[in-house]
């Protein structure tokens, strides 16, 4: 009787270990992530020139530069720089969706009642708006936004569109003093003007004791 024999390697070769996939994400979810990478990258290389702001009035008056505001309309109308451009790069969310309506909810139970902010998306008209308020892509363009985090990933996307004279207002108005921009409009002070919901009640409750203090 003849006896078949297998090849030595064959049970070896089937149950070897096959090399780990590296995982698969998103490209949507880490879009915002990668696109601040990449506007972060570009100011360390000098391809964006960060100015401070208390820098800014100056880099308008003597370099040329023009302020963009690119906060939502939210912001913008509590407190602005007069004769700055105004382009958001977030808009409101309306869509009315179950998926969206449940992330709306949570983001108003945990988030926008502290923060007083809007459920947002990306503006889809972001560049266009920008080119039809600035359609001079040499022009100096100086991208701002409440923190620096937002106006990092629209001067990434400004630069990918052609705009190569780009500032980035370092730290956002948030880090702004009340003699840094010689006109401001609106309600509020520019710096303050990315706070609200709760938070914003306790920093004025902050604000008044610290005023009391000085006059004891």
């Amino acid at each position: 009787m003849a006896i078949q024999l297998n090849h030595p390697h064959t049970y070896s070769l089937k149950y070897e270990k096959q090399p780990k996939q590296p995982p698969r994400f998103s490209q949507a979810k880490f879009q915002v992530k990668a696109a601040s990478t990449n506007g972060r990258q570009l100011i360390q290389s000098g391809a964006v020139k960060p100015v401070p702001p208390k820098d800014a009035a100056l880099a308008m008056s003597s370099e040329g530069f023009i302020l963009l505001d690119i906060r939502p309309v939210w912001e913008w109308e509590k407190a602005r720089v007069a004769g700055s451009l105004h382009v958001p790069l977030f808009v409101e969310d309306l869509d009315n969706s179950p998926i969206t309506l449940l992330k709306k909810w949570v983001h108003f139970g945990y988030i926008g009642l502290w923060t007083g902010q809007n459920f947002t998306m990306l503006n889809p008209d972001f560049l266009q708006q920008v080119e039809a308020a600035s359609p001079d892509k040499d022009a100096k363009l100086l991208v701002a936004c409440g923190e620096g985090l937002r106006s990092m990933m629209a001067a990434a996307k400004l630069y990918e569109a052609g705009y190569k004279n780009l500032g980035w207002l370092a730290g956002g108005f948030n880090r702004t003093a009340d003699q840094d921009f010689a006109a401001v409009e609106g309600p509020e002070k520019l710096q303050y003007a990315t706070i609200g919901g709760v938070s914003y009640f306790f920093l004025q409750l902050l604000i008044l004791l610290q005023a009391v203090g000085k006059n004891e």
